[in-house]
């Protein structure tokens, strides 16, 4: 077993090479053309829209680029869900482990956008 890495930003680079290869991989059909062309705009695309949030202007940008990721993360991760529900893949573990890294890469965004979110105390 890998461990995880904790540097976000690393990670989502990681996470968009995997969807590269995993589309890269798929058969050429009509049905893999469309969610996998839909999967690789939407899984590459959080390491991209994060890079901008760490050089927001303000935390309302902050936070907007930060909602943009977690939308993207969603809607990868349901892309997949029905690939893998239509058995569209060459490796079941593959899609799992796909599957498993979305779901951790949106509950640290949901986490990460909640913490931002509240009022910093006041002294």
């Amino acid at each position: 077993m890998t461990e995880k890495k904790y540097d976000i930003e690393e990670r989502l680079i990681d996470f968009a090479v995997k969807i590269i290869f995993f589309t890269e991989s798929l058969p050429n059909t009509k049905t893999t053309n469309h969610l996998g062309g839909q999967l690789l705009r939407s899984g590459t695309s959080p390491s991209l829209n994060y890079g901008e949030a760490k050089s927001a202007e303000s935390k309302n940008d902050f936070l907007h680029k930060m909602k943009v990721c977690l939308k993207e993360l969603r809607e990868s991760y349901n892309g997949l869900r029905i690939m893998h529900r239509a058995k569209i893949y060459k490796s079941e573990n593959q899609i799992i482990e796909l599957i498993t890294e979305y779901n951790e890469l949106i509950s640290i965004f949901v986490k990460s956008i909640g913490t931002a979110s509240k009022p910093k105390p006041t002294s």
